[in-house]
């Protein structure tokens, strides 16, 4: 029986289940021919910045120790099962770091955070110290991307002024002869034809040598990307690096595949949500206005509205549709294009209004309800008349006070079986500015109901008498001090809506 050493043996389990979930389990016949035990000793590629250390080094790195000449015919007869047992542990640390990497990869939920890991990775199992990663779906439907490795976004637009057929992403991207694969040019320089171009670029950044791979996936038509690894000195990655490399950018293209999706429906349920939202702000004497509006990565049914009404009145709306997604984003629609015409029939009633809305939504749409407040402004007079249902109440802002509109308690739409609340009557002086907005805001904060009301009130209080003319930056000034850190533009599952009216 071979005497496998226990480092070994407590891999075995190890290897199988990577066997298993990288779908390598012809890695032994594949990278490892008996015939070729120098190859198989050859030493590991050196570590690259960026990869977690923890990620085990391969374990027949460690050139043997020469045997004293009185044990050498002990070790000759021993020879074929050292020699066994250094391919496997070389196999099981290759594996390990193999599934070690793919494993992290899998953790990324981003492309962006995807491609930086498939660079850093990439970087490590072929030896090399910088690369870049071309993104280039071949249906065209993008999103087009490069990103660097060591390069700054200078150096990637100097390598975007190279000619795209001289460089090796641009023959893979493009199908240009000798780009089906995998490209290595060992030395940049030796090469008589090399774009004179190239030559200046590759002089310029101090890279000699670089290798290419496509990316792809199974379920796609065409590439969707190439990654592009360069080495400071002429140099190639080894035959066991190469099959390393491209087992893992195998199931880097299949996973960039099922992001790409995600970042596509994520695009396309934003634009969807912006075009049923107003283009513009309409300009109307007396009010200037300022609108701002974040949806979250699956699309949600927040909305606001401004709308020009007879005898020069304005129409100002907030609501927010229960449910996230296509049909929160479809249903938002309606309810805003309905609103608007009950708008322009009886907008000087707002409670009718929202009765009439909710009627519609009852009839309509029985399983959904939904919060609004409609508010009929007459800038000549800077008077307000305002209904809400089951909805944040607007915040008044100026000068000489910082308060919130008391409105009457009442029910979303949708939830009772006949819906009516009494309307609010107020006037702004000159130079105040009425915010309206969706409790997408206060969510967003993580705090309870009246913590974040306070906050919201604080923001409000705080502007700098410099930016309480403008309502632009008023909005913008109340978004980040609210959602500070960021917050106002990361991913959330709330929708954000903050429409100012700020009265001359």
């Amino acid at each position: 029986m071979l005497d496998i050493p226990s480092r070994v043996r407590v891999h075995v389990e190890t290897l199988l289940a990577a066997q298993n979930d990288m779908g390598v389990c012809d890695a032994f016949e594949q990278y490892a021919p008996v015939g070729k035990p120098d190859a198989m000793n050859a030493p590991h590629p050196p570590k690259v910045a960026g990869i977690d250390s923890t990620v085990p080094s391969p374990a027949h790195t460690v050139a043997p120790a020469p045997a004293a000449s009185g044990t050498s015919a002990v070790l000759s007869a021993n020879a074929p099962g050292a020699l066994l047992q250094d391919r496997l542990a070389g196999w099981v640390s290759d594996l390990t770091t193999l599934h070690e990497l793919t494993e992290r990869l899998a953790r990324t939920d981003a492309l962006s955070d995807a491609l930086q890991e498939l660079l850093h990775a990439g970087a490590a199992l072929v030896g090399a110290r910088r690369g870049l990663v071309v993104l280039e779906p071949g249906d065209g439907l993008g999103p087009d991307t490069t990103i660097g490795l060591g390069l700054a976004r200078a150096d990637l637009g100097h390598i975007e002024t190279v000619p795209r057929s001289s460089m090796s992403y641009g023959r893979i991207l493009d199908g240009l002869p000798g780009g089906d694969g995998e490209i290595t040019q060992p030395d940049l320089f030796a090469e008589d034809g090399l774009d004179p171009r190239h030559r200046e670029v590759a002089a310029r950044l101090g890279y000699a040598a670089s290798y290419a791979l496509p990316l792809t996936a199974e379920d796609t038509t065409g590439r969707l990307g190439a990654a592009v690894w360069l080495y400071d000195e002429p140099a190639e990655p080894t035959e066991r690096q190469r099959h390393l490399v491209g087992l893992y950018a195998r199931y880097a293209g299949e996973h960039l595949a099922r992001l790409l999706e995600v970042e596509r429906t994520r695009a396309c349920m934003a634009t969807i949500a912006e075009e049923l939202l107003p283009s513009r702000l309409p300009r109307v004497a007396g009010v200037r206005l300022a609108a701002r509006h974040r949806t979250g990565p699956r699309g949600g049914g927040d909305w606001y509205d401004a709308l020009p009404l007879p005898d020069a009145a304005l129409g100002l709306a907030v609501g927010s549709v229960t449910g996230s997604g296509p049909s929160a984003i479809a249903a938002m629609g309606r309810l805003r294009a309905s609103l608007r015409a009950y708008a322009v029939m009886e907008g000087e009633d707002p409670v009718a209004v929202l009765s009439d809305l909710e009627l519609l939504l009852r009839l309509t749409e029985p399983a959904r309800s939904a919060t609004a407040l409609f508010a009929y402004c007459e800038p000549a007079l800077r008077k307000i008349t305002l209904a809400g249902a089951g909805h944040c109440p607007p915040l008044l802002v100026g000068e000489q006070r910082t308060e919130f509109v008391e409105t009457s308690v009442s029910a979303p739409l949708g939830m009772l079986t006949c819906w009516e609340a009494p309307s609010v009557e107020f006037e702004a002086e000159a130079g105040e500015t009425v915010l309206l907005y969706t409790d997408g805001l206060l969510h967003r904060t993580g705090d309870p109901t009246d913590r974040a009301f306070a906050r919201l009130h604080a923001a409000a209080a705080g502007v700098p008498k410099a930016l309480r003319r403008d309502p632009e930056a008023i909005a913008d000034h109340v978004l980040r001090t609210v959602l500070p850190d960021g917050l106002d533009e990361a991913d959330s599952e709330e929708d954000v809506v903050l429409l100012a009216a700020q009265f001359e």
